[in-house]
């Protein structure tokens, strides 16, 4: 009988984590909570009040590209800004921005 070797290919290796949301207390929190009345700048990190200073700074709505080139990313790859489309995205799904469908952001006042 003849067995044949198979190596791993790349795919297989690779393993996708589920990473969990922080806990406090045995409680899930949100590094973007849903904004209301009565939310503060405060309670967000440092890191997303910086990206929300940016769209409100600016004159009108955004490009996810014009706020990383302001924060420094590298811009050229745009492999580089997904993770910053997809925070800006949550805040808009939070009530903090507005996506608007020809994907700028603009800040809710």
């Amino acid at each position: 009988m003849i067995a044949e070797r198979v190596p791993n290919r790349p795919a297989e290796q690779d393993r996708v984590v589920a990473v969990a949301p922080p806990l406090v207390v045995g409680r899930a929190v949100l590094l973007i909570p849903h904004r209301g009345e009565n939310s503060d700048v405060a309670a967000l990190p440092e890191d997303y009040r910086k990206i929300l200073a940016l769209v409100r700074e600016a004159d009108g709505p955004v490009q996810v590209r014009a706020v990383g080139e302001r924060l420094g990313l590298d811009t050229s790859v745009r492999g580089k800004l997904e993770p910053l489309r997809a925070n800006m995205t949550k805040f808009a799904d939070r009530g903090w921005l507005h996506k608007r469908p020809d994907g700028h952001f603009a800040a809710r006042r």
